[in-house]
């Protein structure tokens, strides 16, 4: 399996309930992830290393502001949305408890308060462009940090056309995290250190061998 999302053609017929029954069942290699993306199914690498500092400091700050009966999590959870055709795991989520009381392996997009996305050369476009229209009509709140530029975003107030606000920050300046959080989020320590960047390069250069599927 490649470091870039590899997209798996779905049966022709292609409902929706048939195609997230096939990402549910799919047997995804240890460190990656299946989505429903584009009416394609998409097995996409999880998170690199140097992300989880980041993570963990936004996780950590999102956690003390959420709603009540809400749960904030990094686990590989899948999210659907029906009206888009979309089957998507944020990199982290506050969703209401209440929705994993139910039966299967999925939950509804509606329990979701925030999502976030850590943006990576292989997933930014889905991150800024799918995920962006597929969010802007349900979640109150999406966070998208830019790692390859060092900003994060705030969107908020959806519609069915999509966010009607935004506001972008550089990492280390501080973030307003609207309603229902309502907050200011410390950006700093979000940025890659560069001693971990050269190292990271150094580690995984020419690693990766490509599993090709019939």
């Amino acid at each position: 399996m490649s470091e870039r999302p590899t997209a798996i053609d779905a049966p022709p017929s292609g409902a929706f309930e048939d195609m997230l029954r096939i990402v549910e069942e799919l047997d995804t290699p240890d460190g990656y992830k299946a989505e429903l993306i584009r009416g394609k199914i998409v097995v996409s690498p999880w998170s690199k290393l140097r992300y989880l500092r980041p993570m963990r400091r936004l996780r950590t700050q999102v956690e003390a502001h959420a709603p009540q009966g809400h749960v904030t999590e990094t686990s590989p959870f899948l999210f659907v949305f029906p009206p888009s055709g979309r089957g998507l795991g944020p990199d982290l989520f506050v969703a209401d408890e209440a929705a994993f009381d139910a039966q299967g392996r999925h939950a509804d997009g509606s329990a979701l308060s925030l999502v976030a996305e850590l943006t990576s050369d292989s997933t930014k476009d889905a991150d800024w462009l799918d995920k962006l229209d597929t969010y802007g009509r349900v979640v109150p709140v999406y966070l998208v940090l830019d790692m390859q530029v060092e900003e994060v975003t705030a969107f908020w107030d959806p519609s069915e056309k999509g966010y009607r606000s935004r506001t972008t920050v550089p990492f280390g300046e501080p973030l307003h995290v609207p309603v229902p959080f309502d907050f200011e989020l410390d950006t700093s320590g979000f940025a890659a250190r560069p001693d971990a960047e050269e190292a990271g390069h150094k580690i995984g250069h020419g690693i990766g061998p490509e599993i090709v599927r019939e």
